[in-house]
């Protein structure tokens, strides 16, 4: 076999490879023979074919078959005897086919980049601690209560908190303007859902009280016509309503799968699940911390074929999260490669450092900690044991546990080496800080 390898740009290699014609040759006459003794042929027995025949009807098909055979194989033989590693498939173009000459074809593909890591002692990091409070069980507890809670009509002015039911016109110089008027829309005081000043100018008001409000609209609201506009409200109020908690009773406490042991029990299960939020909020922190230090520290090309493939990934994970059928538009034109350019090239350069971090520092996943993150996946399902024998039977989910348990191996490793600050902090501030909405 001859082979011949060049780098044509960056990543970009390009062999030229050539069989002899025999091995090609060979294969196909032995393959037509073996069809030879089993292919059945109207007027002719089993096994009493001419090659001839043989060649004539299925010759065609079987070399095409060997020669893809052949490519594949001799161009895995070429990779290793120039020791180059391949990311992605390569394009084959053929040169010389013709029977009975040697095989000839050019393969172009890109290689992975060497990647050297920078000195992780000169990263500076802080590592957060935190702890769930009584308090912060307390919180929590109203916030469930909150969502839970039922509506009462009340005879008072509105208050923040409280739901009102209205009819509003907005005008603008004197002229309504689209999308500014409702009739009978319920509304929850202090919800920001409205914009700025409609929400506060209904607060004192009563049910059957009408009202002129005045408004700015935002620097950054949608409508063109009103991007900070002055405007009106004419408002009508037809009822207030105050919400009502529920107790904390048997009721409400099976409303979360608590069953028995009371407040007690419920409160233990709302801790377990307050401090599962907290550890996962804390370790993304501190892992977003590393991964940012890694990007800034390293310049690595990326291959482009690795980048399009995390782009098909992050498309599909799009489509999955809001349940889109590909059968149903233009996948590509509704959610183009630009859409996720620079996620997928940031995903695919922290994979190649994590993975020669992972090679020098001779990482392997850790089996407790395997069994631990699956123990913590399982323990939010209602019959844990069966999660956990589902991950034990699946390869491909235990291989995505043992890759995340891996980048967290990776993620400790780098605090080991690093100049590492403490810092305290509060349930509040981490969740917070991780999830803006809360």
């Amino acid at each position: 076999m001859q082979v011949s390898l060049e780098t044509t740009s960056g990543l970009e290699r390009r062999l030229t490879i050539g069989v002899p014609a025999e091995q090609v040759e060979s294969e196909v006459e032995k393959r037509l023979k073996e069809a030879a003794r089993n292919v059945r042929i109207n007027g002719f027995r089993k096994g009493k074919v001419p090659l001839s025949e043989v060649k004539r009807r299925y010759g065609a098909g079987v070399r095409q078959e060997v020669v893809g055979e052949v490519i594949s194989r001799s161009f895995y033989e070429a990779v290793q005897k120039e020791n180059v590693k391949p990311a992605g498939q390569p394009s084959i173009q053929p040169k010389q086919m013709a029977i009975g000459k040697d095989l000839e074809y050019v393969a172009t593909f890109e290689v992975y980049p060497t990647v050297t890591l920078s000195d992780l002692s000169t990263y500076e990091l802080t590592r957060i601690s935190a702890e769930v409070t009584e308090a912060d069980i307390d919180n929590m507890i109203e916030v469930l209560r909150k969502h839970q809670a039922t509506w009462t009509e009340v005879d008072r002015a509105a208050a923040d908190g409280d739901k009102v039911n209205i009819d509003f016109v907005g005008t603008k110089d004197g002229v309504e303007f689209a999308g500014g008027k409702a009739e009978g829309q319920d509304l929850v005081l202090g919800s920001k859902s409205m914009i700025p000043g409609f929400e506060d100018g209904i607060v004192g008001m009563k049910a059957g009280e009408e009202k002129v409000i005045k408004v700015t609209f935002p620097e950054d609201y949608q409508s063109e016509e009103l991007k900070g506009a002055n405007a009106e409200f004419a408002i009508k109020v037809h009822t207030v309503s105050e919400s009502v908690l529920p107790e904390l009773n048997k009721a409400f406490f099976q409303k979360f799968g608590v069953e028995k042991g009371g407040e007690k029990q419920f409160r233990k299960e709302v801790k377990a699940n307050m401090d599962r939020e907290l550890s996962n909020a804390i370790k993304a922190k501190v892992k977003g911390q590393v991964m940012d230090a890694l990007m800034a520290s390293h310049s690595t090309e990326v291959p482009k074929a690795l980048v399009a493939n995390e782009i098909n990934v992050l498309r599909e994970q799009m489509l999955q999260r809001f349940g889109g059928q590909k059968q149903n538009f233009d996948v590509k034109s509704l959610l183009p490669d630009t859409m996720f350019q620079e996620e997928a090239e940031r995903r695919v350069t922290l994979g190649l450092i994590v993975g020669e971090i992972v090679k020098s520092a001779k990482l392997k996943p850790d089996a407790k900690r395997v069994k631990s993150m699956i123990d913590d996946i399982a323990s939010t399902y209602q019959e844990p044991q069966e999660v956990i024998e589902y991950y034990n039977s699946n390869r491909e989910l235990m291989a995505g546990v043992e890759s995340a348990v891996l980048e967290d191996q990776v993620v400790d490793y780098i605090l080991s080496q690093a100049k590492v600050a403490e810092q305290q902090s509060s349930y509040d501030e981490v969740i917070k800080s991780t999830n803006p909405q809360r």
